[in-house]
């Protein structure tokens, strides 16, 4: 299993014009093959800090994910929604209940 773990930033005052945007490409990635969950979550202590979280099934279905043309529209927004600092990071994982 693919881990993604990392952040983002979108300026406060941009959160709710950003809402439906990062919707739209959460549903999409969620639907995608190999998608095991993608989450966004905004970080209680600083609401300009958005916390990313997903799983993969395999690299296979992490690489075909970041051509996916729901990433591109995604990304096309980050200007206008003042998108930065993404910092994102891999790790592969044997799922294990706890």
């Amino acid at each position: 299993m693919i881990v993604i773990e990392g952040t983002v930033r979108i300026p406060p005052e941009n959160l709710e014009a950003a809402r439906p945007v990062m919707e739209q490409m959460i549903r999409a990635s969620r639907a995608e093959p190999g998608c095991i969950d993608y989450a966004y979550a905004v970080d209680v202590l600083d609401p300009s800090l958005i916390r990313v979280t997903e799983r993969w099934e395999s690299r296979a279905a992490l690489t075909a994910h970041f051509s996916a043309a729901h990433m591109a529209t995604w990304r096309s927004f980050f200007p206008q929604l003042g998108i930065t600092d993404r910092s994102l990071r891999l790790y592969e994982a044997a799922p294990e209940p706890i």
